[in-house]
């Protein structure tokens, strides 16, 4: 039988997490055999025949239409960000695109002078696929000092944060609730997967982590949709000891798929003169020539 394809494999696990009086009904039949909705309570919400969700959600049927797919969001209590998502992954049914390779990601001279810019604070450029683009002298003290300063400006070797954060026991001790910032990160990838369901590279990063890792591979099941745009995180660095930073993702306007993430702290607390303290530490160590890290000619390419 046939694997039901991300769209299908959304739609259970969206399913899975409804109990009958979360929407409203009565659980008055046979005892559960599993937790959530059945196929045939979450059609009759969403007003349509239980053989039409059910080929929907095996993957037999690719072409729901934009009331249908309205009816079974609601049906499902999606947020916004688990609708757009659903959306995505309901038109790459349809096309069906066939994986391709793609080129590795370059930066625009415009990002070079963002990163530039913001100097006095840890700052790294990640791509669609969370691979360091570039960094900063004090971002990369601060996330990744014991990996090589100048490891983006090759694209065969540069650090990934996905991977670093499941792979790496420098970054797994380095946040104080790993757990939380494993979820963001899943949560954020799985938009990157419905937005390219073609790339193949996005793919074999999520091949690599689910081999890897058992725990990337509980939070990939569950299927969580959610943007890293915002959060504080604690800290424990090896070098200054607990920092807790807001870190936040800033669009880049000439590199759409492209985020600067920047970590902040509020002024004059124990975090900021953390920092300071690790900016000076960092300065001594990073090449004299340029404190940001970013490949020579990327920025003539785009």
């Amino acid at each position: 039988m046939n694997a039901p394809g991300p769209l299908g494999a959304f739609l259970q696990a969206r399913r899975a997490r409804l109990r009958p009086e979360d929407v409203g009904l009565r659980d008055l039949g046979p005892r559960r055999r599993v937790a959530g909705l059945r196929r045939e309570e979450l059609a009759q919400l969403a007003g349509v025949s239980v053989s039409y969700y059910a080929r929907l959600e095996q993957g037999l049927s690719r072409g729901a239409s934009a009331e249908v797919l309205d009816a079974i969001a609601r049906a499902l209590l999606l947020d916004v960000h688990e609708r757009e998502h659903l959306d995505r992954l309901a038109g790459a049914a349809r096309h069906a695109p066939r994986p391709r390779r793609p080129r590795p990601e370059k930066l625009a001279d415009e990002t070079r002078d963002l990163l530039r810019a913001v100097e006095g604070i840890p700052a790294i450029v990640l791509g669609r696929r969370t691979d360091v683009l570039a960094w900063n002298a004090l971002g990369h003290a601060l996330l990744a000092g014991h990996l090589d300063f100048l490891g983006p400006s090759d694209p065969a070797r540069r650090p990934n944060m996905s991977r670093m954060l499941f792979l790496d026991p420098h970054c797994q001790e380095l946040y104080a609730d790993w757990k939380r910032k494993a979820r963001a990160v899943v949560g954020n990838l799985r938009i990157a997967v419905g937005r390219h369901p073609e790339d193949a590279l996005l793919a074999e990063l999520i091949g690599e982590l689910t081999m890897k890792s058992r725990e990337f591979v509980a939070l990939w099941k569950d299927h969580r949709v959610a943007p890293c745009d915002a959060a504080s995180y604690e800290l424990y660095h090896p070098v200054v000891g607990a920092v807790t930073v807001t870190q936040q993702a800033l669009s880049i306007a000439r590199s759409p798929e492209q985020v600067l993430t920047v970590c902040t702290t509020p002024a004059g607390s124990a975090s900021e003169e953390a920092l300071a303290l690790l900016g000076q530490a960092s300065g001594s160590r990073a090449p004299q020539a340029d404190s940001i890290c970013v490949p020579e000619k990327s920025s003539r390419q785009l």
